[in-house]
């Protein structure tokens, strides 16, 4: 499309109605189609699983694979602008979709954070801009690699190149030997060796960007994992200086314009102990830490979104409430080996208490089923909201 094209708002409008299109169905799509459908558009998702979270709210379902080429054509027509909700997307997908629509993030973008070499590469690049660098790393192709792995590299973190999330494809080593047998364990694909770093705790840095040029940057989120899925968001970051909050703000603005980029990036920061800022990875897309935008921020990063791909002004970033973000997984339906309902009506109770499920029906361990934000006056009483959840669902706090 024409940058002068590009340019021009979407309007919700009745008659005919202004569609925007969202590939993937899952959670991310889910929120992201209520905030779409709250500004007054309709949405169109495609998916290839039938009975998915986005589905189940959107107008319409696209029940067709991610490459499928009619259902592609059907999105693209149908739909002024389209996203994504997951990094994995094909880029060549977007990349189709944009001879038809408006689609942000472009499918450049997207290529570069569903690899971690290009990832990588781009982080480097980006550099002398954002003033922080990633990890030092190694491609590991081969078993030659590996023999030629430095000293200086070990301990580390082997991940697969592509298709890791929440902790998933990654592996850590102390020896070439755990290497080798980590890369024969994952088949021989390409992967990329992380040096480990004494880390003192992890950030993200939620921005947009919209056409224009102009970009926002939501308060930092200070995270916490467990099994390489995020637990907990608190923000602000209790262990988050002015002066850390400041670099990772300035170097999300200097990475997202890099980018070219449209939409809402999440990017990751390691702080390490010593207090240096290590960027680890992006996501191109609302992210699991920004959901707290939704009940403690003027706009939340859904809405972002439909403004950006909109191309509407963005959104005021301004957080009115302390808040922390619990990630709801299925072990909470668990009591030993017995299924059963969590006690929301406990949980709702309790002062500041936002639930939002995701319309999953079927709870396994490990499996993200919603989330509950707590909001109060001050941090302190936020967490402590938080504490008493963790004991009504069984949760470790």
């Amino acid at each position: 499309m024409s940058t002068a094209a590009s340019n021009t708002p979407l309007l919700p409008t009745a008659n005919p109605p202004t569609w925007l299109g969202v590939m993937g169905g899952g959670q991310l799509g889910r929120m992201f189609t209520q905030a779409a459908q709250a500004m007054g558009y309709k949405v169109a998702v495609l998916e290839p699983a039938l009975d998915c979270p986005a589905g189940q709210v959107a107008e319409r379902l696209v029940n067709a694979g991610y490459s499928d080429n009619i259902a592609l054509g059907q999105l693209a027509a149908l739909c002024s602008a389209v996203t994504t909700e997951f990094e994995n997307v094909p880029a060549d997908s977007m990349n189709l979709l944009a001879q038809g629509s408006f689609v942000a993030p472009a499918g450049a973008c997207v290529a570069i954070a569903q690899d971690r070499i290009l990832e990588k590469r781009f982080f480097v690049d980006c550099a002398p801009q954002s003033g922080v660098m990633p990890a030092p790393h190694k491609v590991i192709a081969s078993l030659d690699d590996i023999d030629a792995i430095g000293d200086e590299l070990l301990p580390g973190i082997l991940k697969t190149v592509r298709m890791g999330y929440d902790g998933k494809g990654q592996v850590r080593v102390s020896s070439r030997e755990d290497v080798r047998a980590a890369f024969e364990a994952m088949k021989g694909v390409t992967c990329l060796l992380e040096k480990m770093l004494p880390l003192a705790y992890e950030v993200s840095v939620l921005t947009a960007r919209g056409a224009d040029g102009e970009s926002v940057v939501y308060p930092i989120a200070e995270n916490v994992h467990r099994d390489g899925i995020l637990f907990t968001t608190t923000v602000p970051g209790p262990n988050v200086s002015q002066e850390c909050a400041r670099q990772a703000q300035d170097a999300a603005r200097a990475i997202v314009a890099q980018l070219g980029y449209v939409g809402v990036l999440c990017i990751e920061f390691f702080v390490l102990e010593d207090g240096t800022l290590v960027v680890n990875e992006m996501a191109p897309r609302p992210h699991n830490s920004g959901h707290y935008t939704i009940d403690a921020c003027v706009t939340s990063q859904f809405a972002q979104q439909v403004r950006a791909m909109a191309r509407l002004p963005l959104g005021d970033v301004r957080q009115h409430s302390p808040a922390v973000m619990l990630n709801i997984l299925g072990d909470a339906w668990f009591e030993g080996e017995t299924l059963r309902e969590p006690a929301w009506d406990q949980v709702l109770a309790l002062p500041g208490a936002f639930l939002h499920l995701y319309g999953k029906d079927d709870p396994r361990r490990g499996r993200k089923m919603g989330h509950l934000t707590f909001v109060a006056p001050t941090l302190d009483a936020a967490r402590e909201q938080l504490r008493a959840a963790c004991a009504i669902l069984g949760i470790a706090p």
